[in-house]
Formats: structure tokens, C-alpha cells, sequence
């Protein structure tokens, strides 16, 4: 049996939270061509995670398979913002904002405390912001703090927002162009250490309630009883049969099932060193020209990098595994950046790029002539096909749980199944613990913020070795101590496991590049059981 997570408190592990390859081996060989289980899911983004947990923690028997890796799509590409739902505050969906302000809650209060902190904002008063849109989002800021207050999330867990002087606004955000600087507007909202950290923590809680969770292994076809299934390692091809199919692959929902019709939005971030923006204790918004309520986000990494973000752009055509960003984002981003900031940002200082596709349900006449991407709900939205296969879709990362409730609820009632009501808005993630217990470990804050109550370990890897315990590039953070947990402990079989999911290194392809061979070290390290 593999060592799980150690709990809370240090004591007894976690039974079966960890995940590698020898597990995948057996679980796989249970399940393909076995008796059925009570559900198969279909894709292991932060939405299907969730679903294989919801329906491990209520008792259910659960196999649950990716083409790829754990957060292979769209999980990984976020903007790794918890939000609160402001945005859709202000198109009217109420209730997707009073969703969102409760998910957010729950994952900052209960659910994943390590993995989400208050991120503030800042948002400048710049000559190109009027004083009637800088009232508007002041009446939107005060809006979301009613949001915070209606979910219930503690005062102490998001600051009020505020009004900043010019002084202030300069001393937060030293780069910004300081001629005719109003002041600024600082407000809060939730923030991811990692949105592909979150997706495999989700992913091993459900394995510690039984879940097989099973990477690169494709479903070629799915019916009501189950799916042909394909393993990516070896070419071989089976069936897994199951009493209840949840197609959860996003962006790809509409290959699996008739009747699904996907319109993708492509969200575009840059990625860029952070010292060629001067110390950054904030984010930023930004207001995008022209827009009543579009921004382009800076979000400091605490990696010795920043993201610049996102697009909201329609994509035609076949689906890719990996989206390509397009020379005109760029130029728009860079566009937005330099309306605000003193210190020119030119193309050469973009070291990194990548975009994610949200999986938007197109509702439209199905003719490309429906409202532009931006202006589709976000609602999620659970539909059961003729052939009985459920499919869960829309929404964004903040509501992945709530997401995952109503889709094993519609697979129960359709179903029959024997299982209770949900328990995941009170059930602690691996590594999740108190405020209190999370400042007792002893560990790096950096990593107690990525490893929560598993921090201790990963760091007495390095302890123990040396070697673990420098850096896997110079001039980022993460260690090689941190490949081979994820090698042991997270599911990790090769290196853009390690470096694409597992750590964030290969956003910069240089950085990559410099990675690989240590990554690859690391692996065959990991055969040694020392």
C-alpha cells in the first residue's frame, strides 16, 4: 500500500491518497473488462476530479480516466483566481454570483486554506479611466463585499475594499505612470497558489475515498453502460462498464456525445520575468479601453515571475490538446499593459505565453451568429443524452465542487444509485488544514502554501539529500525534491508531468529547456526506494 498524506495533526497517513504509476498499473487492470462500477467519469480536469470525489465521498464505487494527465486542459491555464462572482453581478446573473461568492467561501474557509489566500488589487485612476467608469467600479467593489457577506466568508478571510490615494497607488504599484494619477481602488478576491495543484489534490482525496483514478487512458466511445476505453501506454484497447457515465472533458464534451455543442473562448496569458516590473505586492486591473467591464489582470506569481492576462476570444474549428496564442493577443495585452505602466514592456520581454479554452455551451442558433464569447453565461449546466450518458459543462474553476454536486445528484436520481446527499463542501482536501495549524509546520512557507500539511515531507526530502533539496533551475523556487514527490505521491509518469502540471517551470519554454534533464534524473531517482 502507498503512503497517503499525513493528516492535520502529523499522525497516522491518510490511507491510498497517493498516486503513481504502480497504483495506475493495478487500478487499471481491475477495472477494464472488471464488474461495473457505480460511475465512470470522463476527464480529469478540476470539474471531473471533483465529480470522482463527490461520488467516492458519498460511497459510491468509482474509475475515473483522462487522455492525458491530471489537469491536462483548461484547469491548468487559469488566471488561478478564486472569484467571487463580481463580474456576473454586473451582467445580472445573480445567482452565478451568489454561487460563486459561496464557493469561494468554501474553499478558502474549509475545504483547500493552503491552496487559497486573499489576493488584493489595485485598480489605477488613471487619465484613461473617467470619473463615471472609476464610480462604477467603486459601486462594483462595495457590490462584491455584499457578495462576501451573503456566502457567510468571514471579514478577516477578504478585507474590505478602499479608496487609495496617489501616494498610496504609487507605493503599491511602483511602475505605474504617475502624470494626472487619481488615486486608485484596492479590493480582494480569492487566489490559487497553483489551479493544476488544486485539480491533483482534488484527484487524490477522491483516490483516499476509493476513487481509481486513472491518466492516459482515453475513452474512444461512450454508451450509457460504460466506455472502450484505450491505454495510452500500450495501445491496448477494453471496455469499462459503469451504471452511471459523466462526461466531464470540457472543451472536448461535444467529440464524446451527440447533441453537445462547445463554443470555445480562448483566454490568453503572457508570462513575464518579475523583475522587469519592480516589486509587486499587488495585482493589478487594468480597465480595457472601450469596455464597461473588461480588464486585463497583472498577477504576480511569487515565483520570480507575473501573468498578464486574459483574452476572450471565439475558436473555430478542431479542438487542440495544447491551444497556440496568437501574435494579435499579445499585441493586445502589451497594448493594455502600456496604458498604465511607466516601464515600457516590449515583445522580447515576453518569455512565456500560453492560453486555455473555456468550455462555454453554445445555446445559439448554432450558426456562428450568437453573442460573442464574452457575453455567454457562465452557468454550468448538466445534460443527459438520449443514450443515458450525463454530461456536465460551462461554469468556471471557483464552482468546480458545486459543478460536481449536481452531476453525480442527476447520475444518482437517473440511476438509481445508493448514495446520500453530497459531502464535499465540508470535506478538507489533502494537505488542508486550520489557519493556525498550517503556521505550526515546520516547512517553508512556500511550501506549506503548495503542500499544505504534506510540506513537512517534501521538505525533509531535501533535507535527507542535498541533491533533493537545491533548486531544479537557478532562479526558480522549486526544488527536485518537490519532481519526486510528485513522482511517489501525485501521479506524475514522465517529464511534462513534472514540469507543464506538477510545477509550473515549463510556462517558460527557456526555463523548460534548462529543466529536462534534472526532470529526467529525478524520474529514474524515483525507482530507487530509499
Amino acid at each position: 500500500m502507498n503512503p497517503g498524506s499525513r493528516n492535520a495533526t502529523g499522525g497516522d497517513p491518510v490511507p491510498f491518497s497517493s498516486l503513481d504509476a504502480a497504483r495506475r498499473t493495478r487500478e487499471l487492470a481491475r477495472t477494464v473488462g472488471a464488474p461495473a462500477v457505480d460511475v465512470l467519469v470522463v476527464g480529469l480536469g478540476a470539474t471531473g476530479a471533483g465529480v470522482a470525489l463527490d461520488a467516492a465521498a458519498r460511497g459510491l464505487s468509482v474509475a475515473a480516466v483522462d487522455a492525458h494527465d491530471l489537469a491536462f486542459g483548461t484547469s491548468r491555464w487559469s488566471s488561478k483566481l478564486i472569484h467571487g462572482g463580481l463580474r456576473y453581478l454586473a451582467s445580472g446573473q445573480l445567482d452565478v454570483a451568489h454561487e460563486s461568492a459561496v464557493e469561494r467561501g468554501i474553499l478558502m474557509e474549509r475545504t483547500a486554506v493552503h491552496l487559497v489566500g486573499a489576493q488584493p488589487f489595485v485598480l489605477p485612476l488613471t487619465p484613461l479611466v473617467s470619473r463615471a467608469q472609476a464610480a462604477l467600479a467603486w459601486a462594483g467593489f462595495r457590490a462584491g463585499d455584499g457578495l462576501r457577506l451573503a456566502a457567510r466568508t468571514a471579514r478577516a478571510t477578504l478585507p474590505a475594499p478602499r479608496r487609495l490615494s496617489a501616494v498610496e497607488t504609487r507605493h503599491l504599484v511602483p511602475g505605474l505612470r504617475g502624470t494626472a494619477l487619481r488615486g486608485g481602488l484596492l479590493s480582494w478576491d480569492g487566489r490559487l497558489t497553483d489551479d493544476a495543484r488544486l485539480v491533483t489534490a482534488v484527484a487524490r482525496t477522491a483516490a483516499a475515498h476509493g476513487a481509481r483514478i486513472l491518466t492516459r487512458v482515453r475513452a474512444l466511445e461512450l454508451t450509457a453502460s460504460g466506455a472502450r476505453v484505450r491505454d495510452e501506454l500500450t495501445g491496448e484497447e477494453g471496455e469499462i462498464r459503469a451504471r452511471a457515465v459523466i462526461n466531464a472533458s470540457g472543451v472536448w464534451a461535444g467529440g464524446l456525445v451527440e447533441g453537445i455543442r462547445i463554443r470555445p473562448s480562448r483566454g490568453t496569458h503572457l508570462v513575464l520575468r518579475a523583475d522587469h516590473l519592480g516589486d509587486l505586492p499587488t495585482g493589478l486591473h487594468i480597465p480595457v479601453p472601450g469596455e464597461s467591464n473588461r480588464f486585463v489582470l497583472v498577477l504576480p506569481q511569487g515565483d520570480g515571475r507575473v501573468y498578464v492576462g486574459l483574452t476572450d476570444e471565439p475558436v473555430e474549428g478542431k479542438i487542440p490538446d495544447v491551444p497556440e496564442v496568437p501574435e494579435s493577443d499579445i499585441g493586445f495585452l502589451l497594448d493594455v499593459l502600456g496604458s498604465a505602466l511607466d516601464v515600457p514592456v516590449h515583445r522580447d520581454d515576453v518569455v512565456g505565453a500560453f492560453a486555455g479554452l473555456r468550455p462555454l455551451l453554445d445555446t445559439g442558433p448554432g450558426d456562428g451568429s450568437g453573442p460573442r464569447t464574452a457575453d455567454i453565461s457562465r452557468r454550468h449546466a448538466v445534460l443527459t443524452s438520449a443514450q443515458g450518458v450525463i454530461t456536465v459543462v460551462g461554469g468556471k474553476l471557483t464552482t468546480y465542487r458545486r459543478m460536481a454536486e449536481d452531476a453525480v445528484d442527476a447520475a444518482v436520481a437517473a440511476h438509481r444509485l445508493a448514495a446520500g446527499p453530497s459531502t464535499t463542501a465540508s470535506l478538507p482536501l489533502v494537505g488542508a488544514a486550520s489557519p493556525d495549524v498550517l503556521a505550526s509546520l515546520p516547512a517553508p512557507r512556500r511550501l506549506i502554501r503548495r503542500y499544505g500539511t504534506e510540506a513537512p515531507a517534501v521538505h525533509a526530502l531535501g533535507v535527507r539529500d542535498p541533491w533533493l533539496g537545491e533548486p531544479v533551475i537557478e532562479g526558480h523556487p522549486v526544488t527536485r525534491a518537490e519532481l519526486l514527490w510528485a513522482v511517489r505521491h501525485e501521479g506524475a509518469l514522465d517529464e511534462s508531468d513534472l514540469l507543464d502540471r506538477r510545477t509550473r517551470i515549463g510556462v517558460v519554454p527557456a526555463d523548460r529547456g534548462a529543466a529536462l534533464r534534472t526532470a529526467r534524473e529525478v524520474l529514474g531517482a524515483a525507482l530507487d526506494p530509499r
